[in-house]
């Protein structure tokens, strides 16, 4: 018996005033799979996380998080499945006036969560996990952008979600902040198995979590097995989409070696 997907579009389209915005878009994202969702602005990607999350609904076809459609469900039938989920955007999105304890914590007191013991010992936890547990007294203005991208990864974390959504988390950042980040996402792939969406412009980000993992022992990533052997180079999938369609759907592998011009081009 085949597993459920973790992530499944049937034939989404979805349209903006008129304007197409994702047409027939169909994929599968297995569990602790890793899916790099790549194109050129305004192609369609972020609308397409929003989607996952149920924040938009399509005006045709069907989106499956772990088995269950989402869109005939109401925003409290949402709830436990947006729970199952976190995600990380593009600016980290803190509240300022919080402190990084405070931001971690956010979704527990928004839950109403009184045990502040066991809120404590999570929220040290996520931190310790992506590196910054010395910094949860600091306010998001103290800290650097790549420090305040992993505190949104510790926040996103705090629920401990099987999926984690990624919009552009390294975008701004210099190469080695954006090293460090890339280092955090694979790691939660690795050691956690989460399953990840990664929005992402920069090819080199992709080609790192897909050629690379992250080793316990070296507490840094090295380079993935060769062959397909299950590891997470063999469960990395890139998509490419174009004009709101689904233009390149595969692995590293073929996308490199794919003579289609438009691809060519993309990757130069």
């Amino acid at each position: 018996m085949l597993a459920t997907p973790a992530i499944e579009f049937r034939n989404v389209s979805l349209v903006f005033d008129e304007k197409p915005v994702l047409t027939h878009i169909s994929f599968q994202l297995e569990k602790s799979g890793s899916l790099i969702l790549l194109g050129v602005t305004g192609s369609g990607k972020s609308v397409m996380l929003k989607l996952i999350l149920g924040l938009l609904r399509p005006d045709e076809g069907q989106i499956l998080v772990e088995g269950r459609d989402l869109t005939p469900l109401s925003e409290e039938q949402l709830h436990p499945i947006r729970k199952r989920m976190g995600i990380v955007f593009q600016e980290g999105a803190l509240f300022d006036s919080l402190t990084v304890r405070e931001n971690v914590a956010f979704r527990f007191r928004e839950e109403g969560s009184t045990d502040q013991e066991a809120i404590e010992r999570r929220v040290r936890e996520v931190l310790r996990f992506v590196e910054m547990e010395e910094a949860i007294e600091k306010m998001p203005a103290d800290l650097s952008g790549g420090m305040r991208r992993r505190v949104s990864i510790a926040r996103a974390l705090v629920s401990d979600p099987a999926i984690m959504l990624y919009d552009s988390p390294t975008a701004g950042l210099d190469p080695v902040t954006s090293n460090t980040i890339i280092v955090q996402i694979a790691k939660l792939r690795d050691v956690q198995h989460v399953t990840s969406i990664v929005v992402t412009h920069r090819l080199q980000d992709s080609f790192m979590l897909a050629n690379f993992v992250y080793s316990e022992r070296e507490q840094n990533l090295t380079p993935a097995p060769s062959g397909n052997h299950g590891g997470p180079r063999a469960t990395t999938r890139f998509l490419v989409l174009r004009e709101g369609q689904v233009y390149f759907a595969g692995s590293e592998e073929e996308l490199i070696h794919a003579p289609d011009p438009y691809l060519r081009k993309f990757l130069a």
